[in-house]
């Protein structure tokens, strides 16, 4: 970055905060401006309590919430390519934006979309919990004994049961969908608070030989749980901030949110000129193995995780990286408002060699979009990513970078 200062610019487009060094950076063949600064906390559970479910390689909700604030008002459409969790979509619910979002793994709207109609409390899930049959016989089609007690077993596959025969004959409702959101997130962890022994932190699902291992060195045999305190436990945990506007807006905006299940690169269901904003994080360069990650969750919701796998983007190199996004800012230029936005975030991976943000740059603008600006937002990493051996500034994605453009 060259002519660095600390002043505290304010952009006539975009309205920056204090403290903010501000300088150029040589991209894609022309100058880019780059605005660099802490831009929202690192602290954990700052956000709304709604957040608060594990997914691997997910982005605070502070990121979208910055550019949905500054770029959009309420009523606007925004759009997450690459959905995970549900994070952009359900902050932009929040902030009573219309919400669409899109991933290639269908666990994405599994977690997302139910949290955009919250049950009335956790006690209508305790009563929906206990209405449901638990065959104490009952055991999985594959060994499970690494992570579960045989009654705690018993109990999710007989919940399994109710909960995928419902989605597939069409009879769940949003209640059933809260439910399966809920124990999908507390199948294995670190914690009491899960229905596992002692495992890897739940974005992460250990392999049963992993497991084994973890067992034989903590000498531990899993304990029984209570799975529906679990799941009801949880419930109050996420709605714990929830108030009556913030009930309203979901409400509102889940009459017309759009979930889709597919590749970014082709969106039909989204109208050509319509999004007002578009926050994301693509996959990055080999970084997270999502098919081994998810294999637990997604026997709970009866996907095969090979098939989940397959239509995950991982790149192995920057050009073929680059092709995939090049095909997906085509389509982000498509869909994309005039005079709309598209904050692109992206990571500095492999020990910060490849600032992957500088190879966005000529990708958005050669589908036809303008290149506002780059923000890097640095803060430090928490404890969950130490877990993964990765320190701050020295391995993985060190910083949020969000490349900034515009369809004039």
């Amino acid at each position: 970055m060259t002519g660095t200062t600390d002043s505290s610019p304010t952009a006539d487009w975009f309205p920056l905060p204090a403290g903010v060094q501000a300088g150029t950076i040589s991209c894609g063949g022309r100058s880019v401006d780059r605005f660099e600064a802490e831009f929202w906390t690192s602290r954990q559970r700052q956000a709304h309590s709604l957040h608060e479910l594990s997914y691997r390689a997910c982005f605070k909700p502070q990121l979208p919430r910055f550019f949905i604030e500054r770029l959009t008002g309420p009523g606007d459409l925004v759009y997450d390519p690459f959905s995970g969790r549900g994070t952009t979509a359900l902050e932009a619910a929040l902030l009573d934006r219309r919400v669409a979002a899109n991933d290639a793994n269908p666990l994405s709207a599994l977690l997302a979309a139910p949290r955009l109609a919250p049950p009335p409390g956790p006690e209508a899930v305790a009563d929906r919990l206990a209405s449901f049959p638990v065959d104490n016989d009952a055991r999985a089609d594959r060994d499970l004994s690494m992570f579960y007690h045989p009654g705690t077993e018993a109990h999710l596959v007989s919940l399994r049961r109710v909960l995928v025969e419902r989605a597939r004959s069409g009879t769940e409702d949003a209640l059933d969908r809260w439910i399966r959101m809920v124990a999908t997130n507390r199948l294995s962890g670190h914690s009491r608070n899960f229905f596992s022994v002692y495992t890897l932190p739940p974005n992460q699902a250990a392999s049963p030989e992993s497991q084994r291992r973890i067992n034989r060195r903590l000498d531990q045999v899993p304990p029984l749980k209570d799975v529906n305190e679990i799941v009801v436990r949880k419930t109050s945990q996420l709605l714990r901030d929830l108030s009556d506007g913030d009930r309203a807006r979901l409400t509102r905006r889940a009459e017309d949110a759009l979930f889709m299940t597919g590749d970014a690169r082709s969106t039909p269901a989204l109208a050509s000129n319509s999004v007002r904003l578009t926050v994301t994080s693509p996959p990055f360069l080999d970084q997270v193995a999502y098919t081994k990650d998810n294999w637990l969750r997604c026997w709970f919701n009866g996907l095969d995780e090979e098939t989940v796998g397959a239509g995950i983007t991982m790149s192995r190199t920057v050009a073929a990286w680059s092709a995939v996004m090049g095909a997906v800012f085509a389509e982000l230029a498509r869909v994309t408002a005039p005079g709309g936005y598209v904050a692109f975030e992206v990571g500095e991976v492999r020990r910060s060699t490849i600032p992957l943000d500088e190879h966005v740059v000529p990708l958005g603008e050669e589908a036809g979009l303008t290149c506002l600006a780059i923000f890097v937002n640095r803060s430090q990493f928490t404890k969950t990513s130490h877990i993964w051996g990765v320190s701050n500034h020295r391995r993985g994605t060190n910083s949020n970078r969000i490349v900034l453009f515009r369809k004039e």
